[in-house]
């Protein structure tokens, strides 16, 4: 019998460890099926720094979630082992460094893993756990920006590069790779040529506008097929209304209801991990941002837990 977070009808909300969800910490099951970790890394931003708060922000937030999803009609806490496995403690100073230790320490991990950032920089190194044991995974990117660039100053290892590295080092299968809500300027027209050029396939926020969640939602299950695959959320995904609190804003975003059920549609794939970043709780005004990372990890969590024997 899986063990469940705090029962809020004996111990208050406000009350006790913030676990994500109030969950169990994995050293104290043993085991899980899905696990929860940070990794408070943010040395690879652009712009506004901070996301290295995220995951304590996000665990904050996620007190308040129940163990009922209705809209997947799924009990993720009751139907498989979910628990916190704490923060990846990586070298601020050296990004090379970090990338290497993220990698070891998810692969090292014996659940799939939902991350929570943390820049998307990290992106790259868990592509490299999930790439280890499943082979290239299909890869569903939300997110207001490309991020594959080639580099930043030089450095091959930005939050604005890990999408690029990925195809490169061929961990990613490129006949199933989407990216959305992408918006906003660019550098040039050549940003997109050669997005395309690595396999990418891109549904703009306002192609979700115009078409529907539905009609979003059935193009992206027919590139992804049967393959495993793996889902990064950029907070940014979300208009500044709904995000605030995140590095490089862009206007014109995705609603926080219509990220919930592009994901909900997603129920039935072979999800084998996903992460949630650039959660920058010192620009987020009322914990905006974080309820709404929160809610995302937790759909991620429930998606995970219907898609377990």
């Amino acid at each position: 019998m899986p063990r469940g977070p705090l029962d809020s009808s004996k111990i208050p909300r406000f009350a006790g460890p913030a676990t994500f969800a109030r969950l169990p910490r994995l050293d104290e099951v043993g085991r899980a099926d899905v696990a929860v970790v940070g990794v408070p890394f943010d040395s690879g931003v652009s712009y506004r720094p901070g996301a290295r708060f995220g995951p304590a922000a996000v665990r904050e937030a996620s007190r308040l979630l129940r163990p009922y999803h209705p809209g997947l009609d799924v009990a993720p806490f009751e139907t498989v082992q979910v628990a916190d496995a704490g923060d990846i403690a990586c070298n601020p100073f050296n990004i090379d460094e970090a990338v290497e230790t993220i990698a070891a320490s998810a692969a090292a991990i014996d659940a799939r893993l939902v991350t929570i950032g943390g820049d998307h920089t990290i992106a790259l190194p868990l592509l490299r756990a999930v790439a280890a044991e499943h082979g290239p995974v299909a890869l569903l990117h939300f997110d207001a920006h490309l991020d594959t660039w080639d580099t930043y100053f030089g450095a091959e290892y930005t939050h604005g590069t890990p999408f690029r590295r990925a195809v490169e080092e061929g961990i990613v299968d490129t006949s199933a790779l989407s990216h959305v809500g992408i918006r906003g300027p660019l550098y040039g027209k050549r940003d997109l040529e050669e997005d395309r050029r690595l396999g990418f396939g891109i549904l703009t926020s306002r192609d979700v506008m115009r078409r529907g969640v539905d009609e979003v939602v059935d193009a992206l299950r027919q590139r992804i097929g049967e393959r495993p695959l793996y889902v990064s959320v950029d907070i940014d995904v979300l208009d500044p209304a709904h995000a605030p609190g995140t590095g490089t804003p862009e206007a014109g975003g995705l609603t926080s209801r219509e990220l919930l059920e592009i994901l909900r549609g997603l129920a039935g794939c072979r999800i084998v991990g996903a992460d949630v970043v650039e959660v920058a709780p010192a620009y987020d005004h009322a914990e905006i941002t974080s309820v709404a990372a929160s809610h995302v990890a937790y759909d991620l969590v429930s998606l995970l837990a219907l898609e377990s024997p």
